[in-house]
Order: structure tokens, then C-alpha cells, then sequence
């Protein structure tokens, strides 16, 4: 027999695959997946006026991402316990993720024991956020420009890169989604970088979420 279930979890990708293989690593344990969704908005609807334990998060959804899921969850629930889930670890999802107030950041290729202890210890408050993510993370806080009140003239078309960085997309990605070509991407990743006072893209993605861009 089963152990009673004690731990209620909201499972959101798009991925059919990985929601199944989800419940399945949870089969026969306390933690069991009492509601499922496919995007970010349904995810909110459901965290919201629905009582679970904990959300299990894609970062990556087509129709509306899990970073922005989070922070609207939170909004609503600041105590709800969410964990991300992604691919592949992005330093940006990680930024924001810590900034939003997330437990941590799973990667889907991790182990039943990874899954099953990251639940059982963001359901109790704790975080499995790495020393080096929070390390690179506390960095980015404690940059002078980055805690200031400075503003950056940042032009239109640079806050959109800023906002796209800020969502976790490569360069390559970024020129798809605004329609322009790759060098003209990096000479606004240069610009941005230098207007800002930052060195790297996880340093954008916080000061885009402190400035309330994403």
C-alpha cells in the first residue's frame, strides 16, 4: 500500500511526456500530482483558487511562460512553494527565478531522488537553489550600478533585447523573435551591457527584474 498522500502537487509543461513521467516517478510515495496544466495562465488560475502544496513549473511554455506564472502565483500565494523545471540550465532562469522567489530550479534529466527531495524540502520552506546559482546571483545584486537608482537611456529597441535576455533567450533566438539579424543582436547586447555597468547576461536579467521589466 501506498503511504497516505500528504503532498499535493500542480505539474505545468506542455510536454505530455513529462507530465507522465512525472507522476510516474512519484508513484508510491507521499507526493502525488493533483492537478495538471499546460501554460502559464492556466497554471495561475488553478494555484489560485485551488489548494495544492506545492507547483512544479516549466520555464519554457508557448502560451505563457512559467517565470511569469511565478510571479503572478506569488502575487496571490507569496508562501506557495514553486519549483522550475527545464532543459537545461539557463543563468538568466535562475536570476529571475531567485528574484521571483522561486525554491529552485530542476533540470529534467535529474534522478527520482533529486525530484523526490527537492519537493519534500520546498514544501517545508527550503530552497535547493546551488551555492554557486545564488553566489553568481548575490554578485549581480551587489553591483554598484546595479543597486543604485540609476537609470540606464536605454533606446526602445535595446529594452526589448534587455526584456528578451531577461527571459532566458540566446542571441540566435532573439534576432527570430525581433526579426533582425544576429550581429545587429550582439552590438544591442554590447550596448546594453555597457549603458547598464553589467558583464554578463545573468547580471541583465536581474537588473531587468529589479527595474521591473519582465
Amino acid at each position: 500500500m501506498p503511504p497516505e498522500t500528504k503532498i499535493r502537487v500542480l505539474i505545468v509543461d506542455d510536454q505530455e511526456v513529462v507530465r507522465f513521467g512525472v507522476k510516474s516517478l512519484l508513484e508510491g510515495t507521499e507526493i502525488k500530482v493533483v492537478a495538471e496544466a499546460t501554460n502559464g495562465p492556466a497554471a495561475v488560475k488553478y494555484a489560485v483558487e485551488k489548494e495544492v502544496d506545492i507547483v512544479l513549473m516549466d520555464v519554457r511554455m508557448p502560451d505563457g511562460d512559467g517565470l511569469t506564472a511565478l510571479g503572478r502565483i506569488k502575487l496571490e500565494k507569496p508562501n506557495l512553494p514553486i519549483l522550475l523545471i527545464s532543459a537545461f540550465e539557463n543563468p538568466a532562469y535562475v536570476a529571475r527565478g531567485v528574484a521571483m522567489g522561486a525554491n529552485g530550479h530542476l533540470l529534467k534529466g535529474c534522478t527520482r531522488d533529486d525530484l523526490l527531495n527537492a519537493i519534500r524540502l520546498a514544501v517545508t520552506g527550503g530552497n535547493i537553489w546551488t551555492h554557486e546559482a545564488l553566489r553568481r546571483v548575490s554578485s549581480s545584486l551587489r553591483t554598484p550600478r546595479l543597486s543604485g537608482d540609476l537609470e540606464a537611456s536605454l533606446s526602445e529597441r535595446e529594452g526589448e533585447v534587455l526584456r528578451q535576455i531577461a527571459h532566458g533567450l540566446t542571441n540566435k533566438q532573439i534576432a527570430l523573435a525581433l526579426h533582425i539579424s544576429y550581429e545587429t543582436v550582439k552590438e544591442h547586447v554590447q550596448h546594453i551591457f555597457r549603458k547598464i555597468g553589467i558583464k554578463d547576461r545573468t547580471q541583465a536579467a536581474v537588473w531587468a527584474v529589479r527595474k521591473q521589466l519582465v
